[in-house]
């Protein structure tokens, strides 16, 4: 069947040549097409819910909006984790669904279950747009000459619009200058000399703010419409609204306080470089969408903007665009797998010494990869960095090895049809063709684990097995089809083989080496276990992480300062560490981000400072400085501020972490529990226990409590004396103070609110509160201090919950060390030195819970992917012996891997562990084919020892070609230092090692294994025929 196969390949030589070009033409067309992500969104289905109410403090806000949102939101089909964050003014949800979850059908269900929850009236919960990988492009909005007040109304009304229209786009997120109000600022002694209330004056205002529809009337042979025009055009018709009237004489607004143009009460502000304020605007992509393209329309409509759709003297000047890190990290993968294509190449030529069959295999690598884009592209999959730099050519040209060197020893071997090339090349490839088959399908079971995979892991590594299985697939199909029929058209008939010199210098040596091996094959196997035993004893000086930093070009800082800090300090403090960042050589540009959007899409307040710090490209540092000497040397400076607790991250890494853990930090502790003081004092204690643990930086309590409070405390008793209601009192305390809007002015499309409070130097202390009039139903007026307490009191300033449970966050980072060593310490130290409170307990988040889950299911599947692997060697086989046997080398190639990652002083990963997962498929390849061979051999009549001897050193070359390739292959990745490459090099190194020490395991170890194993199994045999003769002769 195989025969006729391939002779039917022969015969349509001219077809597959077609079907080849034709594949060049269509992969090159589906690697122009097919997008690249920088970095896979590992986050699972998130929806994100908004709900504010300005001035409510975190305990109010938890009471009367958190905690019923939560109650409705409890128990939707597939979800997994809730979790919250309640703060001044603003409560922010996030339902964490299973990663098999349909995110619309889950979107769809948190709309459906927000309008049954019983809230406040007029809050209204929103749907956040933002997502972890989805701020795709950062810019500042600059004018010639115009305020930021008009660049934040032309952010608010221009921008958000036009880049709404963007296919792929779901939100703007706007942040910084000065939102537009209109102010009505009331002077209480006026108010009390006209005999107004405040109410009058929020309810004239309100009343006379309006445009009506009178329907429409017939005027002669015509039909008008009938419209009352009222409403607010500017500051005049504001001032001259009539409040009441006294005698007949109308008391206008503007006679009781000033109307003014002025900017809502900040609650952040963005500065960049040496400008203090600026006007920024965040482009999120929704979630799904292909980040190249969106991209590409967001810098067409900034162009359109820049070019007549802005008022004149405005402009967008970006200052973050993901392309520039996708261009850099793909320029890092192309290099290092044109690296990497050109190394095998040359092992090739260096192993067949013939330059036509070099080629064949050699064009076998480009079109696998051709053969991976058409089938990404025709599924919708994205590339990225870790699914594209992961591919190792030596694996994906194995087949090919094989597959001409069968054909190429065959033409150079005295053989009866050796001129026949066709008969030859069919010959050699029914030879092989059974045992490639195999080989490639224990390769895609090696990989098993990929394929199932869930969570975070199974978002970043699932498209690497995709990638990898596509590759397979095409190399596979190639050397069945492609490299058969180049090889029948290219080589020609040899008068004997020539092998290289570098063959031969091998064969001389290994040679020697085999014949000992074979002379004492118990000994030889005793120095593999051996070996193997020191190796496994070097598993402690390992470190252990989840996945090696992305390297994405920029630092992202997180300044943390106490929260008692006005926001007026907390400016001046912002300013100054943006300029101690900006006078470091390597950095390009600052921009800080103080306290939150209006929008409320980031949960912080102003006591939170966010920095992203641009850097220049490696080769324009100081020489000796590197990126963590670089943190080390800022950070040193920004300790020099008293009382702020920093964490360095990088843009990408800091989302995805928030995302997925609901902390702003690389890692941290939630210690659970009700009271939020307990929550407080023992999470100090937590702190300084970890403080003691070597490797752990950037530690803090993520602080609940000491938020300051001005409390207005009505007192009922003295209240209903004067006969006014605490609401009443509530009521003026709220407009007067704080301000609030009764109405909008409409110009054109865009609207501005319209706020009611009093003058600042009436409500700026708490002698001038306590005397804000209050009104009373007779209409005489009392000072506050009359039926309300006035006090000072801290209070919470964030409740942090998860699964309808408070916890407190202590976030930390670690440098200089492992994260499961260093978590291994602190687990123990904390076990020996804290006891909690009765109902109280922690959990580790962030990247070690991350790599606790990955290990499980990797323990689960690892030894499921072996059973496959074990079936189909027996598939192949037909022999548990022999299965056992080759199944058994499958723990010798961890030598090399291990060795590797202590050498280089490289932390075992789920990078690594993949590398591992691939050691294994290609050294049980390499056994396949030497097995394959010494059955042949036995087959033929040769003895056990002389099959065993012949057949490795007939699979010298193909296996050593298979092994160097593919650790060649990943060479260049290996010691890769372009951003982008850090992904690559666990998994890198654990390959260039394991396949070193494997080969030589499969050409010394496997032969001496087989010898011990069949020369007992025939002893076996011996014994038992005469067993059996002798009841036959009876």
């Amino acid at each position: 069947m195989i025969g006729k196969f391939i002779d039917f390949m022969l015969r349509e030589k001219f077809l597959i040549i077609g079907f080849s070009i034709l594949l060049l033409v269509g992969g090159l067309y589906a690697f122009n097409v097919l997008n690249i992500e920088a970095y896979p969104d590992p986050s699972p289905p998130t929806i994100e819910i908004i709900a504010q109410n300005a001035g409510w403090s975190a305990e109010e806000m938890e009471r009367q909006i958190t905690v019923p949102l939560e109650t409705q939101l409890n128990g939707m089909p597939g979800l997994d984790h809730i979790r919250s964050i309640s703060l001044f003014g603003l409560t922010d949800i996030k339902c964490y669904f299973r990663y098999e979850t349909d995110y619309n059908f889950d979107r769809q269900e948190v709309l459906n279950r927000l309008q049954m929850a019983e809230l406040p009236a007029g809050v209204e919960p929103q749907l956040s747009p933002t997502s972890a990988v989805g701020e795709i492009y950062r810019y500042q909005l600059v004018g010639d000459g115009q305020s930021l007040m008009d660049l934040k109304v032309a952010q608010d009304w221009i921008l958000e619009r036009q880049f709404k229209q963007v296919p792929g786009v779901i939100d703007v997120v706007s942040f910084g200058g000065d939102s537009k109000e209109f102010h009505i600022d009331l002077d209480p002694n006026k108010l009390i000399a006209f005999n107004i209330s405040v109410p009058q004056v929020m309810n004239a205002v309100a009343q006379s703010n309006s445009n009506v529809g009178a329907n429409y009337l017939e005027i002669g042979a015509q039909s008008y419409n009938v419209r009352g025009i009222g409403l607010f055009k500017d500051t005049e018709d504001i001032a001259n609204v009539a409040v009441a009237a006294k005698n007949g004489t109308p008391i206008y607004v503007k006679q009781l306080g000033e109307v003014t143009i002025g900017a809502k009460v900040p609650l952040g502000k963005v500065g960049k470089d040496e400008q203090s304020d600026i006007v920024q605007g965040v482009v999120l992509m929704r979630r799904g969408e292909k980040s190249l393209p969106t991209l590409e329309r967001v810098r067409q409509k900034v162009q359109a903007l820049n070019n007549g759709i802005l008022p004149k003297g405005m402009r967008i000047v970006p200052y973050y665009d993901r392309t520039n890190l996708i261009n850099i990290t793909t320029h890092t993968v192309t290099h290092t797998l044109l690296e990497g294509m050109i190394l095998v190449g040359f092992i090739l030529l260096a192993f067949l010494g013939d330059l036509r069959a070099s080629l064949v295999v050699a064009l076998s690598i480009p079109l696998s990869l051709l053969f991976t884009f058409v089938m990404m592209v025709i599924r919708g999959e994205s590339a990225n960095l870790i699914s594209m730099g992961a591919i190792d050519f030596g694996i994906i040209v194995d087949a090919s090895v094989v597959m001409v060197e069968n054909i190429y020893r065959h033409l150079s071997e005295p053989n009866p049809y050796r001129h026949n090339v066709r008969r030859t090349t069919v010959l050699a490839a029914q030879e092989v063709t059974k045992p490639i088959f195999f080989s490639s399908a224990i390769i895609v079971a090696a990989f098993l684990p990929l394929f199932t995979m869930t969570g975070v892991e199974g978002k970043v590594f699932g498209p690497m097995a995709l990638t990898y299985g596509f590759a397979l697939t095409g190399a596979l199909l190639l050397a069945l089809t492609f490299s058969p029929v180049m090889a029948s058209i290219v080589l020609k008939p040899q008068s004997e083989e020539h092998e290289t010199f570098v063959v031969r210098g091998i064969r001389r040596v290994y040679s020697r080496f085999l014949a000992a091996a074979l002379s004492r094959p118990w000994t030889t196997v005793m120095i593999a276990v051996i070996a193997l035993t020191i190796t496994l004893s070097t598993l402690p000086f390992i470190g252990g992480e989840f996945m090696p930093k992305l390297e994405e070009g920029n630092l992202w800082v997180r300044a943390m300062m106490p929260n008692t800090v006005s926001f007026s300090y907390a400016r001046q403090l912002a300013d100054q560490m943006r300029l101690t960042f900006k006078k470091y050589p390597e950095v390009t540009d600052v921009v800080s981000q103080l306290g939150r959007p209006e929008d409320g899409t980031d949960p912080t307040s102003y006591f939170n400072c966010e920095f992203f710090v641009n850097l220049k490209p490696r080769e324009y540092w100081r020489a000796g400085v590197d990126k963590p000497e670089l943190v080390r040397q800022i950070e040193a400076e920004l300790r020099q501020i008293p009382g702020v607790n920093y964490n360095f991250s990088q843009t990408i890494q800091d989302n995805v972490e928030e995302a997925m853990s609901g902390v702003k930090g690389e890692n941290s502790i939630k210690l659970f529990g009700s009271n939020l003081e307990d929550l407080e004092s023992t999470a100090n204690r937590l702190a300084k226990v970890m403080g003691t643990v070597q490797g752990v930086a950037d530690l803090s309590v993520l602080t609940e409590l000491g938020q300051p409070n001005l409390l207005v405390r009505v007192d009922r008793e003295r209240a209903a004396r004067y006969g006014v209601l605490p609401g009443d009192v509530n009521g003026i305390v709220q407009a007067t103070i704080g301000g609030q809007a009764v109405s909008q002015v409409l110009d054109g499309e865009r609207r501005f609110d319209v706020v009611v409070r009093f003058l600042p130097q009436y409500r700026n202390n708490v002698d001038t509160i306590s005397n804000i009039p209050v009104s009373m139903p007779d209409g005489g007026r009392i000072p506050l201090k009359q039926v309300a307490e006035i006090v000072k009191q801290t209070g919470a300033s964030f409740i942090y919950r998860e699964d309808n449970g408070r916890y407190i966050p202590i976030k930390f980072s670690v440098r200089g060390r492992d994260l499961q060593s260093t978590i291994a310490e602190a687990e123990g130290k904390i076990a020996e030195q804290i006891k909690l409170p009765a109902g109280y307990h922690y959990e580790w988040a962030g990247e070690f819970q991350e790599l606790q889950a990955a290990v499980a299911r990797l323990e689960i599947v690892v030894p499921i992917s072996l059973l496959i692997i074990f079936f189909l060697l027996y598939s192949m086989f037909r022999s548990l012996r022999d299965a056992l046997l080759l199944l058994g080398t499958v723990p010798l190639a961890l030598i090399g891997g291990m060795l590797s990652l202590l050498a280089t002083h490289t932390n075992f990963s789920i990078s690594a562990a993949v590398g591992f997962i691939s050691l294994f498929g290609v050294s049980v390849l390499g056994g396949v084919i030497l097995v394959s061979r010494i059955q042949q051999l036995r087959e033929g009549g040769y003895s056990l020892r002389d099959a065993v001897a012949k057949g490795s050193e007939l699979q010298l070359r193909p296996v050593l070609m298979a092994a160097l390739a593919a650790a060649i292959g990943l060479l260049p990745a290996s010691v890769a230092t372009g951003i982008g490459s850090e992904t690559q090099k666990p998994l890198a190194r654990v390959v260039v090692g394991g396949m070193v020490t494997s080969a030589i395991l499969i050409l010394l170890v496997l032969p001496a294994m087989y010898l011990i194993v069949h020369r007992w199994a025939e002893r076996r045999a011996t014994v038992r025929e005469p067993m059996e003769a002798e009841p036959a002769s009876e």
